[in-house]
């Protein structure tokens, strides 16, 4: 999907192949899940909520970190797309999860992002979570904006700040 979204970028691949690649990885996704059920000793490392916030429907970034968060050993709660900050607080009270990964291509999400990090502060959930952010043109300005505790421009990358985050590095 690394490949895919390279070529993409450099207009090598159109939108039909990033979909279908996308497609693809939801059936890999479905192949190998009850697989890992089925480990005995695989043992979760934590917990994470993932979503892409309001106002974006862009998934393939989002499901591919909510894959290799999974096949890394993270339980995930995946919200789907255009995600409302209310969904996000809800679900960090009902799981525990003490990350939180938000996802938008489209810069509107920008402000999605700080106000689903806001709605999280006011809940008074904000001490008790680190919030990763990705996906688009994500920078460390757009970190700081948001009120996010760190960004990743690759799905390793949220993978690392998970284990980072839970004491599994």
């Amino acid at each position: 999907m690394e490949i895919v979204g390279k070529r993409f970028a450099d207009s090598e691949y159109f939108i039909s192949e990033l979909m279908y690649s996308g497609e693809i990885l939801r059936g890999i996704t479905d192949m190998v899940k009850p697989r890992l059920a089925e480990e005995t000793d695989f043992k979760r490392l934590g917990k994470v909520v993932m979503g892409t916030v309001a106002g974006d429907i862009h998934d393939i970034g989002k499901n591919i970190v909510v894959f290799m968060l999974d096949v890394n050993g993270f339980e995930v709660y995946d919200l789907g797309v255009d995600v409302p900050a209310q969904k996000f607080v809800d679900k960090i009270k009902e799981s525990g999860a003490p990350i939180v990964g938000l996802s938008g291509f489209l810069t509107l999400a920008y402000d999605s992002m700080k106000q689903t990090v806001e709605a999280i502060k006011n809940a008074g959930l904000r001490d008790k979570v680190k919030v990763m952010i990705g996906g688009g043109q994500i920078t460390e300005q757009v970190m700081k904006y948001t009120g996010a505790d760190a960004y990743g421009k690759d799905a390793m990358v949220g993978v690392s700040l998970a284990k980072k985050w839970t004491g599994a590095e």
